[in-house]
């Protein structure tokens, strides 16, 4: 059940090399994550893995220089373990302890240990049948039971539908990857009042362009765990870090497995890049505030092309065109050195997700759509 581009290199690998004597039988029944493709073609507009458009903080590339100094002598030992300069300021950030706070490398890796550490119980964890695609393959590699909670006719989470059911945790993005969808504070609220013996992980790696960030109720419910990535908001996808906050405890949790994984999880560097870019929040807001702005404007533009947009509070849009094929208009978009991404899913293999760019490349996107709509 992995997020398929039209055309990804990483499925083909997987079909040309089935299955080897040496495999595990976990291996043998695993279904990969297929990521977004990264491909080496000169002039691309790069629209399908939602990294964002404007460059890192320039206090990080300062930090990153500070902390290698003339020679790079610092490389050659191991960095901090627990990453004490990162958690005290994130920490301090959003006003909870340091004990408060995990982080790892990218919330990828953080989300793989909450599955682990949090929702592999007897009974099957909820999360929507339209959501991030690596939750059912954390699944499977941990033997984690699940259910799948069918999104609203408007591809909206409906809380009710995770109250009053019998689970073993429940997660989901907010906004939810890759509608875009928002869930208000006041509905995810509603989901951990009815679930005070579940662990409840809101997987927030949009959150920065149009939500509102649940970590204000970390200290009012201990069964709350919110994940952030530094990869959108903070134009730093290529140094992988990413960060959990919640109750001691399930810190705690994620901590203990960690440990008993890897110890050293985020090198020197991505430790001072990242710290110094939670410390500059103040570019980073004005950069999601210029993206907010760009996708309304992308938005109006689709709309106007006979596009279908779903509300979106992400750095991307979904869309679909009622008269032209999704897949068919991905391929010609690449034709012309423009991708987006496209899922040969259920219910949403008509969409396109479409990462916001610069403002300049949305209007490429969108003069070369009305080309190829006629």
């Amino acid at each position: 059940m992995g997020d398929h581009d039209t055309i990804s290199p990483y499925f083909y690998a997987f079909r040309e090399h089935p299955m080897s004597r040496f495999w595990s039988q976990v291996v043998h029944d695993l279904t990969p994550y297929v990521p977004g493709e990264q491909p080496k073609i000169p002039g691309l507009i790069k629209l399908n893995t939602n990294e964002n458009p404007f460059p890192p903080s320039p206090r990080v590339l300062a930090a990153i220089q500070a902390e290698l100094g003339d020679d790079a002598g610092c490389l050659r030992r191991y960095p901090d373990p627990n990453a004490d300069l990162l958690k005290n300021a994130i920490a301090r950030q959003h006003g909870l302890t340091a004990r408060q706070v995990f982080v790892g490398n990218g919330s990828d890796e953080v989300l793989a240990h909450a599955f682990q550490a949090l929702l592999k119980h007897e009974q099957a964890i909820l999360f929507p049948d339209i959501t991030y695609s690596f939750y059912p393959v954390y699944c499977g590699l941990y033997g984690v039971d699940y259910r799948t909670v069918p999104l609203a006719d408007d591809f909206s989470i409906n809380p009710l539908d995770y109250c009053g059911q019998s689970n073993g945790g429940i997660i989901f993005p907010n906004p939810n990857a890759p509608t875009g969808c928002l869930l208000a504070l006041d509905a995810i609220e509603q989901i951990l009042q009815a679930n005070p013996n579940s662990v409840v992980i809101v997987d927030e790696a949009y959150v920065n362009f149009g939500g509102k960030t649940a970590i204000p109720l970390v200290d009012r419910y201990d069964n709350l765990l919110v994940i952030h990535t530094l990869s959108k908001a903070c134009s730093l996808a290529g140094l992988r870090v990413g960060f959990a906050l919640g109750h001691k405890d399930l810190i705690a949790a994620l901590e203990r497995v960690k440990n008993s994984f890897n110890s050293y999880p985020l090198d020197r560097l991505a430790i001072v890049g990242a710290t110094a870019a939670i410390e500059d929040a103040a570019y980073y807001e004005a950069n999601s505030q210029t993206v907010i702005a760009t996708r309304e404007q992308l938005i109006g533009a689709l709309c106007t092309l006979g596009f279908e947009v779903l509300p979106s509070a992400a750095n991307f849009v979904f869309a679909r065109h009622l008269h032209h094929d999704a897949a068919r208009l991905a391929s010609d978009l690449r034709d012309k050195k423009i991708i987006v991404r496209h899922f040969k899913l259920p219910r949403i293999d008509q969409f396109l997700r479409i990462t916001v760019g610069t403002a300049a490349e949305c209007t490429i996107l969108s003069d070369t759509l009305r080309e190829l709509l006629g």
